[in-house]
């Protein structure tokens, strides 16, 4: 019978054993599951910034283009108007030759300055209205772009 008990004690060590090495076994399997899904994780974690970071550089460079397309654009408005501008005020500086030529009496002489200015300045106005077409043309460009 003592042997009877020895070999059941026995028995019941080995199977704690063999238990306990199971155990340790499957601790050490969902160790090696949770180091895997960390480098899993990492590497997702580092695919996803790497993809943020092109984007991010990809809106910066159209954010980049539209504001230098802005630029054109404000540019072409201001040499429009400022064109404008000069073609009126040569207008109105002629009118006011014209007015001073018909109102007043002038010399031959003054009065033959007078119509050379004014011929001056519709060439000069000439000039300034096909560069407003030019103009016109690069602000038509200006705003197709945007």
């Amino acid at each position: 019978m003592n042997k009877i008990i020895k070999i059941a004690v026995l028995a019941l060590l080995l199977n704690s054993q063999s238990f306990f090495a199971q155990q340790t076994q499957n601790d050490s399997l969902q160790e090696f599951e949770l180091k895997k899904n960390e480098v899993q994780t990492q590497q997702i974690l580092k695919e996803n910034h790497k993809i943020l970071d092109d984007r991010i550089d990809a809106l910066k460079k159209e954010q980049k283009e539209l504001e230098t397309k802005k630029k054109n654009l404000t540019k072409a408005e201001n040499n429009l108007k400022s064109t404008k501008d000069k073609i009126d005020k040569l207008e109105i500086a002629n009118q006011k030759i014209e007015n001073k030529i018909i109102t007043t009496s002038i010399s031959e002489e003054e009065l033959q300055k007078q119509k050379i200015k004014t011929k001056e300045n519709e060439v000069a106005i000439q000039k300034l209205k096909l560069t407003q077409m030019t103009q016109e043309k690069e602000l038509d460009k200006a705003l197709s772009a945007i």
